[in-house]
């Protein structure tokens, strides 16, 4: 993945929302040396931003309520976020909350695609989104799972002017010929109440040490480490954190 700066449609930010924030803080900091500063302003309600060597890598904040489950949640950029709103909605998507402005660091909206899946839409003004990316512990790939492939691709397709690699197994995604995600079908293993939904990635250099390293903190292991099964493709795993919320991490394979 590339972070393409604020372009409309490039994925922007990565945040956490967990129940025990100072146990998330550990969590990370131990798995990818990030390190963790809360907002002093009590109108942002703890919300804490991890940072790789000084610059913002993805965020935390605890939940608004009691039904909000433990998730990552991928934010998008646009440059008028009410208007992206209200097209997603049009498209089929749900506006959940906002758009709203966050103080002077942007404007913000919570939906869900018309397959359920989670996403936000971020206007950044003082704050843009990712100061690293790319790199060893950091954001690096973004990944879709759900029912009905074909209805996502088109709504981020229509949306977001995303480009698309047809793939009958995982169809992936990007922007100015760069590759930054891709969209796999939930199967019938997968318990129907379980929602489509967005999943970060994050590049690490050793697959099999982060994960082993992420069971002795405490997690569980959903997939992997393995060879991703297509030619060339880098060696990944998924992660559940102790308090539920899943990730993946993932590294070139080596050749």
């Amino acid at each position: 993945m590339t972070v393409i700066g604020n372009a409309d449609g490039a994925p922007c930010w990565a945040q956490l929302s967990v129940r025990d924030l100072e146990a998330a803080q550990h969590f990370y900091g131990q798995l990818f040396g990030w390190t963790a500063e809360t907002d002093p302003d009590p109108q942002y309600g703890g919300y804490t931003t991890f940072s790789l060597g000084g610059k913002p890598a993805a965020a935390v904040a605890p939940l608004m309520n009691p039904q909000q489950p433990v998730m990552w949640l991928l934010s998008f950029a646009t440059s008028g976020v009410d208007a992206a709103a209200e097209g997603a909605k049009g498209a089929g998507a749900q506006v959940w909350m906002g758009p709203m402005d966050v103080g002077d660091l942007g404007r913000w909206a919570l939906l869900s695609d018309p397959t359920g899946a989670p996403f936000a839409l971020w206007e950044g003004r003082r704050f843009s989104g990712f100061g690293v990316a790319d790199e060893p512990n950091s954001l690096g790939w973004i990944d879709l799972s759900t029912r009905d492939v074909e209805a996502a691709v088109a709504f981020y397709k229509g949306r977001f002017d995303w480009q698309i690699w047809p793939d009958d197994r995982y169809p992936m995604v990007g922007m100015a010929d760069t590759m930054f995600g891709g969209v796999m079908k939930m199967g019938e293993e997968v318990p129907s109440a379980v929602p489509s939904h967005w999943n970060p990635f994050f590049q690490v250099d050793d697959v099999d040490a982060t994960a082993a390293q992420a069971a002795d903190l405490g997690a569980d292991l959903v997939h992997g480490p393995a060879d991703a099964q297509m030619e060339n493709g880098p060696r990944l795993a998924v992660i559940r954190d102790p308090q539920g919320a899943t990730f993946g991490v993932f590294a070139p394979r080596a050749s």
